[in-house]
């Protein structure tokens, strides 16, 4: 599956990056706080996430102004600001659309919905809350707002023990790094400051579209209470709570938060994986489907080169393959 970029620009100016990957009813997906257009489609998990929520219909991303691939901005974050974008892409399509907001974009999805209506087939919200300042204690919020400002680097590694506790080491450091060239410390710092600062609680009673709220109930970014919250102030909103640890859509058990989101959006479930591959074996056949050698597998997996060579035997081996171009095209057709 390929992803088309494009661009969209707002009255003031701005200038957003969107991505659409897939055919047929769009799921507009509202990304939480830092995010790269192209480089999450080149992480094998996270590409993994979108692919499958694109199967069947058309997923379009964006990044918000700042982040990724669009462009730097003067005006600082706010809702306001949040909803001008999410209306620049929903131009777009010029057509209802179901809505699913993860983390930050979780209250972002909520405001659009409460404000239009009519726009919204069905939302989805994971990882979400109703205030962002119950997320933690205030000193403990401006400790962390002082880190990523003054010390991005160690920043990004603290919190991305906080959202992914479940990916391995190599993954974890390569999610770090990630968050590092999405942003500067200072947009990095902002767009944090805006997800404390934001405040749903009286626009849930507004909000008309049937709602999925999903949560993992370890998350330690966000706390369960918080999708609770969400769920019960929207009417008729049904809550999943899923085990583990992970605030990241992508890290951990990301199969079952994909089962989920498709059978309330009413799209077919594909068949569950029986191939025997561990997820690290999995993101190295999904590099493999890319064209990467053994060198660049273990590059952007932060592993040595014989690992990378190991992981790719044992995979042809468990899959009863002969070439690495075997491996290529049966993960490209799942």
């Amino acid at each position: 599956m390929k992803q088309q970029v494009d661009r969209v620009v707002l009255a003031d100016g701005t200038v957003v990056a969107y991505a659409s990957a897939g055919a047929g009813r769009p799921l507009v997906y509202v990304m939480g706080w830092l995010t790269h257009l192209e480089l999450s489609w080149e992480m094998p998990a996270e590409r993994r996430l979108y692919e499958a929520l694109a199967r069947g219909g058309r997923l379009v991303r964006y990044d918000r102004a700042g982040s990724g691939l669009s462009a730097a901005v003067d005006r600082p974050p706010s809702m306001e600001f949040e909803l001008e974008q999410l209306a620049a892409v929903a131009a777009v399509l010029g057509e209802p659309f179901d809505l699913m907001g993860t983390s930050m974009g979780a209250p972002v999805a909520v405001a659009w919905a409460a404000a239009h209506p009519g726009t919204v087939r069905r939302l989805v919200l994971y990882g979400g809350w109703v205030r962002g300042g119950d997320l933690s204690p205030p000193g403990v919020r401006e400790h962390v707002l002082g880190l990523v400002e003054s010390h991005w680097g160690l920043g990004s590694d603290v919190l991305t023990d906080i959202f992914a506790p479940d990916a391995d080491r190599s993954s974890r450091a390569e999610i770090a790094r990630y968050q590092r060239a999405c942003s500067s410390a200072a947009t990095a710092r902002a767009l944090l400051a805006l997800s404390y600062e934001l405040d749903v609680s009286d626009l849930l009673g507004r909000v008309r579209a049937p709602t999925l709220v999903v949560h993992r109930t370890g998350d330690r970014a966000a706390p369960v209470a918080q999708a609770e919250a969400l769920a019960a102030g929207i009417d008729g909103a049904r809550l999943e709570l899923l085990p583990g640890r992970s605030h990241l859509p992508y890290a951990g058990d990301a199969d079952a938060l994909v089962r989920v989101v498709r059978r309330f959006l009413g799209l077919p479930l594909a068949r569950r994986r029986s191939d025997g591959l561990t997820a690290r074996q999995r993101e190295v056949a999904a590099l493999v489907s890319q064209g990467c050698t053994n060198r660049e597998i273990a590059t952007r997996l932060g592993i040595d080169e014989r690992s990378a060579e190991g992981h790719v035997e044992r995979i042809r081996l468990r899959l009863g393959f002969r070439s690495r171009a075997q491996i290529a095209a049966w993960y490209s057709a799942q």
